[in-house]
């Protein structure tokens, strides 16, 4: 049996490594979660909320040693690993605070005369599959309304993060959580669809690539089990020649460097009115330019590297492909050292339709810029791709803008401001960017059983 290792991605340091979850300890560990749901599903709900809010009290006073693990375990720079944390906190808080409300019965009131309700009640055990770029925010964007809802949890987190895995549970554990209410189990694949195949488990949830949604949706279709996906995304900064240039290049330049580019939701298509791209791409670039790379520890870093060498490479792939093709290379785009997860922030533009960096999700720091000649041609290609999670556009006038964001195919559009993740909106997409939706009231609503009472 391989050991899975934690390695830091800046130096290629061995961390520390960990033995699999083994198939018997899997089979104990799983009917522990079945047998505390038993309980879990009627605890108070006030008695729930206490104790998410005692899991945000553990992620505060732990905030510095969670965010060691993160920077030291996929290479996010230390201020951005704290700021992680802290909205994990917040979550708990939103939910803890929330979840009565969202969970309250809702009445109906029938043409007869007569009166129905719909109440909402847990499913059982949930598989979450995570993914390591936001290794705490999307499970605990996950574990905080799932939970509160009455199911319980089972993360198989990605195989790079395992620190981070059992650091996630250690928060339950410390907040006084039943045992088996949520566990970590460090497993590969074959494993997890060999899990979600038990009919312990009632549905699952996954954050990651194309290709493991596919198997794990695969897999809860033919067992008839609930799925929610959230996959990748190629979202599109559109800017018109109306919009606030110099704030809408500042956001730019953020939007597509957050987690070094990693982010499903990080801009990384530009799609600008050719009357500013000039004024756009000039500050565009001085900002990326003006960003410091360094030890993601290093309180001064804006960014560090990619979470694995291989990662670092595939991204280089994709960049001389679009460029052998045709793109223009503006900045950047030198090949990563072997064996190393260092990248340099690239900037293309004049891309080809038939290249990576046209139809492909660039999930690193590779900025595409794209010159339109109209709002039309703008939305056109926003749309122009098999993804649909989030899009900003950049208009003084939100009227038009309103108008413009219900035809471009996302699962949210942000007007004048980066597009993000926020406990009090829902989150999720469409086409191959997945289904469901994450946080807000619709997140909790997604693993339970909205069933209907009518009342005779």
């Amino acid at each position: 049996m391989s050991l899975i290792q934690s390695i830091n991605p800046w130096n290629g340091e061995i961390l520390k490594e960990f033995l699999p979850t083994g198939p018997e300890e899997i089979e104990e560990r799983t009917a522990l979660a079945q047998k505390v749901f038993q309980s879990w599903k009627n605890f108070p709900l006030k008695d729930k909320s206490t104790l998410l809010k005692s899991a945000a009290r553990v992620l505060r006073e732990r905030k510095e040693e969670f965010a060691q693990i993160i920077s030291l375990e996929m290479g996010k720079v230390i201020k951005e690993s704290r700021a992680e944390v802290e909205k994990c906190a917040w979550a708990c808080d939103f939910y803890a605070e929330k979840s009565a409300d969202f969970l309250t019965p809702e009445l109906i009131s029938l043409p007869d005369g007569k009166k129905a309700k719909v109440i909402f009640q847990p499913l059982g055990v949930i598989l979450a599959v995570m993914p390591w770029n936001f290794p705490f925010w999307q499970v605990f964007r996950f574990a905080a309304p799932t939970l509160m809802a009455g199911n319980v949890g089972i993360l198989k987190h990605a195989s790079n993060v395992p620190q981070c895995a059992l650091a996630i549970q250690s928060v339950f554990e410390e907040a006084g959580f039943p045992p088996g209410v949520f566990q970590s189990f460090l497993m590969d694949s074959k494993a997890t669809l060999s899990l979600l195949e038990d009919s312990r488990i009632k549905a699952v949830s996954l954050t990651g690539s194309e290709k493991a949604g596919a198997a794990v949706a695969s897999t809860a279709g033919k067992h008839i089990k609930k799925s929610l996906l959230e996959l990748g995304g190629s979202d599109p900064f559109v800017v018109l020649k109306d919009a606030d240039i110099e704030l809408a290049a500042e956001t730019a330049a953020k939007a597509r460097m957050i987690n070094f580019g990693q982010s499903c939701i990080a801009a990384k298509r530009f799609i600008v009115e050719e009357s500013v791209y000039e004024e756009f791409l000039e500050v565009f670039i001085q900002k990326i330019k003006g960003l410091k790379q360094g030890n993601p520890l290093d309180e001064s870093s804006d960014f560090a590297c990619m979470a694995r060498p291989d990662l670092a490479q595939e991204l280089y792939v994709q960049v001389k492909k679009s460029v052998d093709l045709g793109a223009k290379l503006i900045l950047g785009g030198s090949a990563p050292i072997k064996e190393s997860a260092a990248f340099s922030p690239t900037i293309l533009t004049d891309i080809p339709k038939d290249s990576p960096a046209f139809s492909e999700e660039l999930f690193g720091p590779v900025a595409t810029i794209f010159k339109v000649k109209s709002a039309e041609e703008a939305i056109q290609i926003a749309n122009s791709t098999e993804f649909g999670l989030g899009a900003s556009l950049w208009t003084k006038d939100l009227e038009r803008g309103e108008l413009l964001a219900s035809k471009i195919e996302s699962g949210a559009v942000f007007l004048n401001a980066m597009v993000a993740s926020h406990p009090w909106l829902p989150f999720g997409g469409v086409k191959k960017s997945g289904y469901g939706r994450e946080l807000s009231r619709q997140g909790i609503l997604e693993f339970v059983n909205q069933k209907t009472v009518y009342l005779g």
